[in-house]
Formats: structure tokens, sequence, C-alpha cells
């Protein structure tokens, strides 16, 4: 396996884009898209591992329009400053760049698919409901069943019936920021959408529980969800 970092325009300016190349020929794509945090070590080896299991995987760093682009797991402070400044239609706009990216590698939008963790849960629900990709999963969104900590972030939910794609979202019950309930009426409302859709809870995890470098990190709701992760990627992107 090969990774290294490009430039991607923008029209907010440049943008770093780690890119994680399988060993042999990629059977799609996969956007991963960063927490809060920013695009660091771990979202540099979650990258990786999806390139392990046979796509093409890249990670855009969403922060690329500030000084500072990555946060510490106990800087709480920084990243809501950050997450306030991140709107929607820039998130999309490197989305954009992104896809356009992975077209001229000869991989067509309907042959990527896109995961997200924490703030990238949510921007990947929002790429699901606003692009034509192939498939997405969403790990611990927040602001997609709730509004959000910023008025950059509303609530999504509502416009479960604009999904493009077939929807997996990962969640755990311990969560304070997703309430079950509201997942409860999100599920009941997926029913009736077009696109396959999947809600999965898991009752003893906490948000953030696929991290490794996180206190609530739960191994056993970590591995089970990345085997749904790519069962989803690997039945719809075929």
């Amino acid at each position: 396996m090969q990774s290294e970092n490009v430039e991607l325009s923008t029209d907010d300016g440049p943008m770093r884009l780690y890119v994680a190349q399988p060993g042999g020929e990629p059977r799609a794509a996969v956007i991963v898209i960063m927490e809060a945090f920013g695009l660091n070590d771990h979202i540099e080896e979650v990258t990786r591992r999806v390139a392990a299991e046979g796509y093409l995987a890249v990670a855009p760093d969403l922060f690329h329009r500030y000084e500072t682009k990555v946060a510490g797991y106990d800087e709480m402070d920084k990243i809501f400053k950050m997450m306030s400044n991140l709107h929607d239609s820039q998130s999309l706009m490197d989305v954009d760049a992104t896809l356009g990216y992975l077209a001229g590698r000869g991989i067509p939008s309907e042959k990527v698919g896109v995961t997200g963790f924490c703030m990238g849960g949510r921007l990947t629900f929002l790429t699901a409901i606003s692009r034509q990709v192939g498939a997405a999963v969403t790990y611990y969104g927040g602001a997609i069943v709730t509004e959000g900590f910023t008025p950059s972030m509303p609530k999504l939910a509502d416009r479960h019936g604009e999904l493009r794609c077939p929807w997996l979202g990962l969640f755990g019950d311990l969560d304070a920021m997703i309430p079950v309930d509201a997942l409860e009426k999100l599920r009941a409302e997926l029913e009736a959408n077009a696109q396959p859709t999947e809600l999965v809870r898991y009752s003893e995890a906490d948000h953030g529980f696929s991290c490794n470098e996180r206190p609530s990190y739960n191994p056993e709701a970590a591995a089970d969800a990345w085997s749904r992760m790519t069962a989803w990627f690997h039945t719809h992107l075929g």
C-alpha cells in the first residue's frame, strides 16, 4: 500500500488530500471525512485501513482554511470555534473537489462511498442528501437528529427524503449528544425512504467509540461497525 498527500484547488485556496492506494487495482473509492479534531494521525490511519479493504481511500482536510488545522482530543473549546466557522457550503465545496480528483483517477461518483466520524458523520449524511454518490456510512454524526452546537450546523434529519444513495448510520446509546428517541424517530421515518437505509445502535457505546485514541473507545462496537461498513460498501459499490 502507498499513501501520499496531494494538493487540490478550491475556491477557498489549496486543500490537502490524504490519499491511500490499495495494493492492486481499486474496486471503487471511499472518501473518509474527518472528525472535528481535524485530519490527524487517526484519520490517516482509518484511511489506510479503508484502502486495505481494496478501495482508493482519500481524506480531505476540511480545515485547510485555518492556520491551525488539528486540535487535540481534549481541546474542545478550540474545535467548537473551528466548527462554527465551517459552513456546509464550504464542506460541500471540498467534497466536490475530492470527487473531481477521483473522477480524474477514473472513478465516477456512483462508485464512490463516503464515511465520516463525529462532525464528519454529519457531513457524510449531508453529502448523501446533496451529491450523487454510491453509498454512505455515518459514525455517530452529531447534528443529524438534533440541532448543532453552532448555527453553521443545522439539523439534517428532516431532509432524509432527499437521500440520493444507500445510507448506514452507526450510533452509541451512551452518546449524550445524540438522543436515542430521536434516532428511533429517524429510523421510523426512513422506512418509507426510496433508498436502502439501516440504523444500528450499540447499547454500551459512547460518542467516539470507534477511535482508539479516545477514552470512549469500545473495541467490540468498533469491530462490528467496521465490518458493517465494509459490507455496506461491498454491497452498494459493487
